[in-house]
């Protein structure tokens, strides 16, 4: 078998004292000399072994406190009928109910825009190529932390010229099915597909996790009483090593 390189077993032995706690949360990782003089190796091996822990969000740089390992997000479970928002109760979505947040806790970046649809949303929304769509980006927030990005397409014929189409309004209470409701459209149906990867550049820069940690992706799609696809979320995008996804399946009619 081929030997495993240096610096591999140097993150190997940092990370497994990670993982069972023997360095917790906010405890400073040796320096680069330290390590050097520990396991007997060069400061690109050192530096080496540290970029690995990095990329997986293990550890991080701090200002006069060097490399510290990193606070573990909270494992957050997207439960079968997190869609099913009571009535009456306070403002809610999908996302707060997600993350177990109020909604003075929630907040988001948005950037929305007109696009056409490529041949991808188009079979998605079961469209002709070229639907004119309003394009939603967001990315949502539990307190400060970004723990989910979206793009959400609507069909401008929909929206277009109503306040759904106006960034301004954003958060709106109940989410996308609440939006549409105020249109006269009524959602029965709800579908998602998901999908498990390494993040792209953007992805790991917007949710601030390392390169080497995986995320979720799904693809939701909103379904009116008349059949029609009337919303498409392609992709949302969640760090994987905090996300668990439930399903309930009924066996009997």
């Amino acid at each position: 078998m081929t030997e495993r390189p240096e610096y591999l077993r140097i993150a190997g032995v940092l990370r497994d004292q990670i993982t069972t706690g023997q360095l917790p949360a906010g405890a400073r990782l040796p320096t680069l000399p330290e390590l050097c003089a520990t396991y007997g190796v060069s400061e690109t091996t050192a530096r080496n072994a540290m970029g690995v822990l990095r990329g997986e969000g293990l550890v991080e740089s701090r200002t006069r406190a060097g490399t510290v390992v990193r606070e573990r997000p909270p494992v957050h479970r997207l439960a079968a009928d997190r869609y099913r928002t009571p009535a009456g109760g306070p403002p809610q979505t999908a996302f707060t109910r997600d993350q177990g947040i109020g909604w003075s806790e929630y907040k988001l970046d948005k950037k929305f825009e007109q696009v056409r649809a490529g041949a991808n949303l188009a079979a998605l929304f079961e469209v002709e190529p070229g639907e004119l769509l309003l394009a939603r980006h967001f990315v949502f927030y539990d307190s400060d932390a970004p723990t989910q990005m979206s793009t959400s397409y609507l069909r401008w014929s929909d929206v277009g010229g109503t306040p759904v189409a106006d960034p301004i309004h954003e958060p709106w209470p109940g989410g996308t099915r609440a939006q549409l409701a105020t249109l006269g459209i009524e959602v029965v149906r709800i579908t998602e597909a998901f999908s498990v990867g390494m993040p792209s550049e953007e992805e790991a820069t917007t949710l601030r996790i390392g390169s080497a940690v995986p995320v979720i992706r799904f693809t939701r799609r909103h379904l009116a009483a008349d059949g029609r696809v009337v919303e498409v979320a392609h992709p949302i995008v969640r760090r994987g090593d905090a996300t668990v996804v439930e399903f309930a399946i009924d066996l009997e009619d």
